[in-house]
Formats: structure tokens, sequence, C-alpha cells
């Protein structure tokens, strides 16, 4: 019998995981998951943090329970591939919740481990408002410093498809907040119509656009953070990297 393991899960991994198991229904197939989901609606995150998404479990499409069921696929969360020996055939895994390390052996690996948010080369990126939203933790944390922090205003660093759906979610939950974008307009990809009509409607709901603008760093200033662009400066109390 084949044994498949897939580093990763998410949208990635758990569909080559179905996939796989659709046209091999014998191989023992394996995810190992760093974090806490097997599958979550990634699209799903500012939604969640403006309130449109009211119950956080809306947000879970896949348990590692249903997963089995419906697949027979094991899935293990808080478990992170940390080695690979190609020679032997295996990987070392550290089963986070448990604090210990186990060696896996494999027919067929699959690395499906995606990505990490792109975070600018800007001054100040690190500091503790800063945030970045990729994850259900990402989000998580963003809606806990808006209930404990009762911030009032904000800054998305970018203007793209998840910075502008930060943005107004961030509105509705109450927020003034500043939209910085590189380029000249907001979601570079869109057709110049459609991107006239976003940038109308984003105004009159009163975000403020800053384009052409590249955020140069970010300080603490007082009680809040200074978000300095090329030729302007502007306090906010916390900032979202999109």
């Amino acid at each position: 019998m084949k044994k498949i393991v897939i580093i990763g899960g998410v949208a990635g991994g758990a569909t080559a995981a179905a996939r796989l198991r659709r046209l091999d229904e014998g191989a023992e197939i394996i995810i190992f998951e760093k974090g806490e989901y097997i599958s979550f609606a990634n699209c799903g995150l500012p939604y969640y943090v403006g309130g449109a998404v009211a119950d956080r479990r809306e947000l879970l499409k896949q348990t590692p329970q249903g997963f089995k069921k419906r697949f027979n696929v094991q899935v293990r969360v808080l478990s992170e591939v940390v080695s690979i020996d190609r020679e032997n055939k295996s990987v070392r895994v550290d089963n986070l919740a448990a604090g210990r390390t186990y060696y896996e052996s494999y027919d067929k690996l699959i690395i499906a481990t995606g990505a990490l948010p792109i975070i600018p080369p800007i001054k100040g990126a690190e500091l503790s408002r800063v945030f970045t939203v990729r994850s259900i933790e990402d989000a998580d944390a963003v809606k806990r410093f808006i209930a404990e922090s009762k911030p009032k205003n904000a800054a998305v660093i970018g203007g793209g498809y998840i910075g502008m759906e930060m943005a107004e979610n961030l509105k509705t939950a109450g927020l003034d907040v500043h939209v910085v974008e590189l380029s000249d307009r907001i979601i570079a990809r869109a057709d110049a119509d459609i991107v006239r009509d976003a940038e109308n409607y984003i105004e009159e709901r009163g975000l403020k656009l800053h384009l052409s603008g590249a955020a140069q760093s970010i300080s603490e200033k007082g009680r809040g953070l200074s978000v300095k662009l090329q030729e302007l400066e502007f306090l906010v109390d916390m900032v979202v990297m999109a």
C-alpha cells in the first residue's frame, strides 16, 4: 500500500489529499498541519473582523475528524514538519501539542506549506500594534485588539483585494481608516472603470485613500502610531499590513 505524506493543510494540502483519495482508494494519506485548523475560509477573515461573519465557527470548513470520515485521510494538526530525510524517505515531526518529536516514513511526499504574508521593508513593521491577516489566529488578534483596546482609527497598508476588504470591514467595525497604496490606483488587476467605481464608493464611505504613496516608517508616538509616507504623516491606533 502506497503511503503519501502531505506537509500543510488548508487549500493546497487538503485539496491535494482529497484528489489523491479519488485517484487511489487504497493509499494511506497523512496531512501534517502546523496550525490548529485543517481547512478554513481565508476569504472570510476580513468579514469576521468586521462582524459580517458573526460566528467564528462559520470559517471552519472542515475538521480532522470530518476529513477522516469523508476521505479516510489522517490529519494531524499542531504538527510541524521540521526536516526531510530524502534518502531514507522520512520526515521529522514536532508535535506542538504534546511537546515531542517523532519520525514518519513515506513513499511519496507533497509539500504544500503555503506562503507567508508579504511584509514590506518598512521600519516599525514589527511593532505590536501592526497586524497581518492571513490566518484565523491573525484575525483573532485583530478582533481581540479592537474589542480590548477600542481603537478609533487604523491604517491599512496595501490597496489590493485583501487590503480593501480589511479597510471596509474595519470601517464597519467603527474605525476611521486610511488606505496606503504604492500604485496610483487600488485593486491594480481590475479594469479601470471598476476601479473608479470602487474608489468613489470607498471615498463615499469616508475611507481616506493615499495613492502613489509608499509607507516609509511606522513609529510609536504618544499613545498612537505615526505612519509616515513620502510627503505625509498621520497618527492611527493600529496598522494592518495587507
